[in-house]
């Protein structure tokens, strides 16, 4: 099968991951039988896994596997969860294949996970401490949608520095039953606790001031 990246890509990528700090783990579902898309993000997730000696990859069976896909709520194939070096989970999770422009949330993600902290306004950072509820924040996106993965990167962001959270991206079209579930007819479009929405790329305040009304 020849290689999602030609060499000046993996070379960038190289680039990137060499900034991670710590060790992170990707878990990976898939599922025999019909799976959009289950082998390219088990391909690409290998060839990122490849590029840095921090990046180890799992690969479970949704059906095989469903203790450890009902610890991290997996329910759809494919998705992928990021553990820290300790292996815990903190809600940053992609359903779908973070290919096209969702290929900068997924570097976001892996080098927050390793230990590079986002940089807010302390103010920012004591309204997401104080998010006490559980929260899901569900990010539907497409590859081609350039404003798509400043949405997912907040999402994961609040999810990282809030143990009450957890932020998904979900690749629209792989998930089209789920999309039309939730009326998306554009992307970004921001999905918390299944009741409150937001549309576009919204800034970190207006995540929080919707989930400061829940």
């Amino acid at each position: 099968m020849p290689k999602l990246f030609n060499e000046e890509v993996q070379g960038q990528i190289k680039e990137i991951l060499a900034q991670a700090k710590e060790n992170i783990t990707l878990v990976l579902f898939t599922k025999e039988g019909s799976c959009p898309t289950c082998s390219e993000t088990k391909q690409l997730l290998e060839e990122v896994s490849e590029l840095s000696d921090k990046i180890s990859l799992e690969v479970k069976d949704l059906n095989k596997d469903q203790a450890v896909a009902k610890k991290y709520g997996i329910t759809l194939t494919p998705s992928f969860v990021l553990l820290d070096a300790k292996g815990n989970y903190q809600g940053v999770k992609f359903n779908g294949i973070p290919a096209g422009h969702e290929i900068n949330s997924f570097m976001s993600a892996l080098l927050e996970m390793s230990g590079m902290t986002p940089k807010f306004h302390d103010n920012i950072l004591k309204r997401i401490k104080k998010i006490e509820k559980p929260v899901n924040i569900k990010v539907f996106i497409t590859l081609g949608c350039p404003h798509c993965p400043g949405a997912v990167q907040n999402a994961h962001r609040l999810a990282m520095l809030n143990e009450h959270i957890e932020g998904e991206m979900i690749e629209a079209q792989t998930f089209s039953e789920l999309s039309n579930k939730f009326n998306v007819s554009g992307v970004p479009k921001i999905v918390i606790n299944d009741t409150h929405e937001l549309v576009g790329n919204q800034p970190i305040e207006a995540f929080l001031d919707q989930l400061e009304s829940l």
